[in-house]
């Protein structure tokens, strides 16, 4: 038997379907094909940035090794991996750092208001200055990051700028403070600051004059630095306590050469200890940049009086010193 559909199944069978009413069965399908495209998007993407940020933070891992590596073969030295060549070579005793001793170097050494305490020691070679201070830090990391990052904000606070570079000891900072010339002009002073993380200790360096936008001046200083040794000693300590710094011995306070009786020896520079000059300075930890006062004028504007939010050590002013010229 055959059977016939009519014209009008042929029509039904061939008309398209009619959308199903919102709410029906199957009208949010589509809806949720494209929530799940947006979320496997957002996925990828999150994915994506962790798997950057660990290759980051693998890198400087991998940064600070090779900081470390290159600092144990070239300094600055811990007391206890000073090798015999290094250790015979001659350096200023100041407790907690000791210093190369450089010819045409001037070092002067920062004093404590009331506990007269030195905190830390600036050299002066050819025009720009080197200041030191050392510092305990954690057996298992390092601070300089940290400070790092203080140490720019309190530069922005004093309405200066600092920038971020790379420099032979890693991450360091340019900044840019502001000054009054001696005629009352406003000005900025440009200061570097750089940082050494060693096993337990921490050595802040803040760099003025030339060197710290001139390559070339910056050279001997690095290289000064590069020898500087740190003795941390056995003793607890806080994270970011200074470690404690002495004047040097009076023979190493005299000028290469000089004789035991004060004289200088044949060929010795003819310069000699210059007196201790009062020069307060209060107690600074890592975090504290170097207001550039002294010979350039008064205070930044907006500094209160009485107030130095950035730290004590002045390497434009003359304070309490041992002064040796090689």
């Amino acid at each position: 038997m055959k059977w016939r559909r009519s014209k009008a199944d042929r029509e039904e069978a061939a008309a398209p379907a009619e959308a199903a009413p919102e709410g029906a069965p199957g009208s949010s399908d589509a809806a949720a094909a494209g929530t799940d495209e947006l979320e496997d998007a957002q996925a990828v993407a999150d994915r994506a940035a962790a798997v950057a940020a660990e290759a980051e933070a693998e890198r400087q891992r991998t940064a600070a090794l090779a900081r470390e590596a290159r600092r144990r073969r070239e300094g600055p030295f811990d007391a206890e991996e000073v090798s015999e060549e290094e250790a015979a070579r001659p350096r200023v005793d100041l407790g907690a750092l000791r210093l190369p001793a450089v010819q045409g170097m001037e070092l002067r050494l920062e004093m404590e208001e009331g506990t007269q305490r030195v905190i830390g020691a600036v050299v002066v070679l050819a025009g720009s200055t080197l200041q030191l201070q050392a510092f305990a830090a954690p057996r298992t990391e390092g601070i300089w990051d940290e400070v790092r990052a203080e140490i720019r904000s309190q530069v922005a606070r004093q309405g200066g700028a600092a920038e971020d570079g790379e420099g032979p000891f890693g991450p360091e900072l340019l900044a840019r403070l502001p000054m009054r010339t001696e005629d009352g002009r406003t000005g900025a002073r440009a200061v570097r600051f750089t940082g050494v993380d060693g096993p337990r200790w921490f050595v802040r360096a803040v760099v003025g004059g030339r060197a710290a936008v001139d390559p070339a001046a910056w050279a001997p200083l690095e290289r000064l630095l590069r020898g500087v040794v740190v003795v941390r000693g056995a003793d607890a300590m806080a994270p970011r306590d200074l470690l404690p710094l002495k004047l040097p011995p009076q023979d190493q306070a005299r000028p290469a050469g000089a004789r035991p009786d004060g004289a200088p020896a044949d060929g010795a520079a003819d310069a000699a200890a210059g007196p201790a000059e009062a020069a307060p300075a209060d107690a600074a930890g890592p975090d504290a940049p170097v207001r550039p006062t002294g010979d350039v004028g008064a205070p930044p504007p907006g500094t209160p009086d009485g107030e130095d939010p950035l730290g004590p050590l002045d390497p434009f002013r003359r304070g309490p010193e041992i002064t040796e010229r090689r």
